[in-house]
C-alpha cells in the first residue's frame, strides 16, 4: 500500500533588521538577555517574536529567517535559542549570494524567497514586498510598532495556506 505524502508545509520567512530585531526606543521588545549574553547578542527582539514563531510551527508552518545581513547562521541560531526558538531554515546574505545570485551578471533582488519554496515573507522594505507577485510569493510588510502584528501575520499565513490548498486540490 503506498504511503501518503505528508502535506507540504507552508514556509513563512522573516527578515531580521526592523522586523524581528527592533529598536527598544521605537518598539516594544522582549526582555533583554541576562549578562553576559546581552553583551554577545545586542539585538532586541520585537515583543511577541518567540510566541509567534513557536505558534506558527505548532500550526504546521515551517519558519525561516531570510535576511540580507551577513550575520552567521551560528550567531542567529544562538541568539534565538536563548528565547526558546528554533528555525527550520536560515538564509543570510552569504547563502543568498552563493545560491541565488551565483555568478549572474543581472543583479537580482536582495531576497528571492520562492527560490527556497517560501510562500510568505515578512519584511519591512516595500521594495522587497513589491517583488512578491513578480517572483511568486506572498509578502507582508511590517515595520512600525503594532500590538496586533502577531495576529495579522497568523491570519496572512492562514490565507496563504488556503490559497495553496485551492491550487493543489
Amino acid at each position: 500500500m503506498p504511503v501518503k505524502n505528508e502535506q507540504e508545509k507552508i514556509r513563512v520567512s522573516f527578515d531580521l533588521d526592523e522586523v524581528l530585531f527592533v529598536n527598544p526606543k521605537t518598539h516594544k521588545t522582549e526582555p533583554e538577555l541576562p549578562f553576559p549574553l546581552k553583551n554577545i547578542y545586542k539585538e532586541r527582539l520585537r515583543l511577541g517574536t518567540p510566541d509567534l514563531i513557536n505558534s506558527l510551527q505548532k500550526m504546521g508552518y515551517e519558519v525561516w529567517i531570510y535576511t540580507s545581513s551577513f550575520r552567521s547562521e551560528r550567531y542567529i541560531k544562538g541568539l534565538f535559542r536563548h528565547y526558546g526558538v528554533k528555525f527550520d531554515g536560515i538564509v543570510n546574505g552569504t547563502r543568498h549570494l552563493k545560491e541565488v545570485q551565483k555568478g549572474r551578471s543581472q543583479i537580482l533582488p536582495q531576497k528571492v524567497p520562492n527560490r527556497y519554496r517560501i510562500s510568505l515573507h515578512v519584511d519591512d522594505e516595500s521594495v522587497i514586498c513589491s517583488y512578491a507577485r513578480e517572483f511568486g510569493f506572498d509578502a507582508y510588510q511590517l515595520d512600525a510598532q503594532d500590538d496586533d502584528w502577531k495576529d495579522k501575520i497568523i491570519e496572512k499565513a492562514k490565507e496563504v495556506r488556503r490559497k495553496h490548498e485551492k491550487r493543489t486540490s
